[in-house]
């Protein structure tokens, strides 16, 4: 007599809220390390800072935008700002420019889209993306632009690249050392910035 053995599905472990960077379209995004704080190899405190590399570009823009902007008029969020577009879009913008005019600010997310959007590098997992990162950076700049955000500035540390994305212009990559648009007279010069911070790349 031959017996056929059922197969228990395994169950896929659970991942925490905790470990979820981002939502995007539904789908929740994790931090880059996740798999290795499930199995206890890190920390979650080891994988949810930037990298130093990351960190200085984001301090060194929000520094030169506090000299150039009207901050009468735009409000510069970093550190992460929070942002709720719908029920599947919750994303973490690592600095962003909003009209003051009308803002609320609450112990919550913002719920409006900012003029701009300011993203350094990628801090999710990208195992679900089969072309990693271009994937990614494609489909949250679509949504926040679908949101309302006027620009969105993608700056890539690995090659040496930016990203312009407007709603009503093509998508445009540039060398670090080209000046790209902020907003209204405002731009910057990403090799320029860092030659100024003595910062070399």
């Amino acid at each position: 007599m031959v017996t056929i053995k059922q197969e228990t599905p395994r169950r896929r472990k659970r991942v925490p809220s905790y470990l979820v960077y981002e939502t995007l379209n539904g789908r929740a995004l994790y931090y880059r390390g996740y798999k290795e704080v499930l199995s206890g190899k890190k920390t979650f405190e080891e994988i949810m800072g930037s990298s130093s590399l990351q960190a200085a570009l984001v301090t060194a823009i929000v520094m030169l935008l506090g000299r150039t902007i009207n901050r009468k008029k735009y409000l510069v969020a970093t550190n992460e700002a929070g942002l709720h577009i719908d029920k599947g879009n919750n994303f973490a913008n690592d600095i962003a420019i909003y009209e003051k005019k009308g803002l609320t600010l609450s112990n919550t997310y913002f719920q409006t889209p900012p003029k701009i959007a300011i993203e350094v590098d990628v801090r999710i997992d990208l195992e679900q993306y089969a072309t990693r990162e271009q994937n990614y950076i494609h489909d949250k700049t679509d949504r926040l632009l679908a949101f309302g955000v006027e620009r969105v500035i993608w700056i890539m540390i690995n090659p040496n690249k930016v990203l312009v994305a407007s709603r009503n212009a093509d998508w445009i990559t540039h060398n670090w050392d080209v000046s790209v648009p902020v907003l209204d007279e405002v731009t910057f010069n990403l090799a320029d910035l860092l030659r100024e911070e003595g910062i070399a790349f």
